[in-house]
């Protein structure tokens, strides 16, 4: 193996030095970035309960893992070894493939399982081929085409901006519904945030702070409250890190406020998780979430050690999903939580795998509290993407953005151990 990958990179280096190859693979990255956030296409071409169902969306993807496949290719090593110091992501990721042997239906499990497995390796391309200032400009990049696109169907095009038919007059952009949108801005505002921190010119600083005035308008258009709630820890996650290493005692006291929020958020979600419920505007069965929940936990409880096979058990009508839908009176199409979601597909030792793969991850961060401007963005998207996991079900999700996000931001964090400070 080590020979051929050496192999693979001397004929790398000895290959002719094209002038605009770094140019083109920035552009090829940014495309890929689009395609994965399913913006405009998703909408046109699918149905979002359904992502797997339309053809000329799925017809998409081949050529995207081929083109994976060849930018890997001029990188073997790096992306060797980002690979090897990933290994509990990639495991994580490969459990969704082995889970074809129990799945309850296994063509399917293996065709979703490759999405997941190809979308990771994507992340890892990601996290070898750029640095950290580097890969957050080109996030904040995708998530400017994205916003100023939302902008231009909400302004011009409201027919398939706003929606029409339920929460009327809320903007949805280039997605399928008002959530997607403000999820998705929220995330740009802390990529427009991150980048504009490690902005080598101050026009360019303004140029990011200008568009997270108009990824925050999105938020607010889109009367997303789950989304309001990301983007007040995406903003204010930066600012904390940023009156930290101010000094001692401007750290003391983040840390301590940080402290406190973690464990007012965790006592209330073990306590009286209708807290959060109300505070977000909804009653405490968050539009029939929990009494999913009530049942999803019969459903893993029969199947804990293995689930039921990835990215299937919605999909089998005719299986354990039926006695979902019978109990909640409707065609639930997900577990709405990253985590039920995942004891679903790939039993316990998936879940206690993910969680141990995203608190790898978010202690890397920690450990850079003092130092990189990588922070700007690590720390506050891990902790708003663990919040919004309780939510929504954003682990491993097949061709999906936050996804890839995840795998590049965990990949990165796990293999560049040269900017860690205690």
């Amino acid at each position: 193996m080590t020979d051929a990958f050496a192999l693979a990179e001397r004929w790398r280096l000895n290959s002719p030095r094209l002038a605009f190859w770094p140019a083109l693979e920035v552009g090829v990255a940014l495309l890929a970035l689009l395609l994965y956030s399913q913006a405009l296409l998703g909408p046109l071409l699918s149905d979002p309960n359904d992502p797997d169902g339309a053809e000329g969306l799925r017809l998409i993807w081949p050529p995207v893992y081929l083109v994976t496949a060849i930018l890997v290719a001029f990188y073997p090593t790096r992306v060797w070894h980002v690979a090897l110091r990933s290994w509990p992501l990639l495991a994580l990721a490969s459990l969704t493939l082995v889970s074809a042997t129990w799945s309850i239906d296994p063509g399917t499990t293996v065709r979703r399982g490759l999405a997941v497995v190809m979308t990771l390796v994507f992340g890892l391309w990601l996290a070898a081929r750029f640095s950290w200032p580097d890969m957050i400009r080109l996030i904040a990049l995708m998530f400017a085409v994205l916003a100023m696109g939302s902008a231009v169907a909400g302004l011009l095009f409201p027919g398939f901006g706003v929606m029409n038919e339920i929460h009327v007059g809320a903007w949805k952009g280039l997605w399928w519904e008002k959530n997607t949108l403000g999820a998705m801005m929220a995330w740009a505002s802390l990529s427009f945030i991150a980048a504009a921190s490690s902005a080598p010119t101050r026009r360019e600083q303004q140029v990011w702070l200008g568009l997270l005035v108009l990824s925050v308008a999105l938020v607010l258009l889109s009367t997303s409250r789950t989304a309001l709630l990301a983007l007040t820890i995406c903003t204010l996650g930066p600012a904390t890190i940023a009156v930290t290493r101010r000094g001692f005692g401007f750290a003391t006291l983040a840390i301590f406020a940080g402290l406190c929020g973690v464990a007012s958020i965790l006592g209330v979600l073990f306590i009286g998780p209708g807290v959060i419920l109300e505070a977000l505007g909804r009653d405490a069965t968050l539009t029939g979430r929990t009494d999913i929940w009530e049942g999803l936990i019969g459903a893993i409880a029969a199947q804990p050690w293995t689930g039921y096979g990835y990215g299937v058990f919605w999909s089998v009508e005719n299986g354990p999903v039926f006695w979902i839908r019978q109990a909640t009176a409707w065609d639930v199409p997900t577990a709405h939580n990253a985590w039920l979601e995942t004891a679903l597909a790939i039993g316990l030792p998936g879940v206690a795998l993910g969680a141990f793969v995203v608190l790898r991850g978010l202690v890397s961060s920690v450990m850079r509290l003092f130092g990189g401007v990588e922070t700007y963005w690590t720390l506050p998207f891990l902790v708003a993407w663990l919040g919004i996991s309780m939510s929504e079900s954003n682990l491993l999700e097949q061709n999906g953005l936050v996804w890839l996000l995840l795998c590049a931001t965990l990949a990165k964090l796990t293999s560049d151990r040269r900017r860690r400070v205690a």
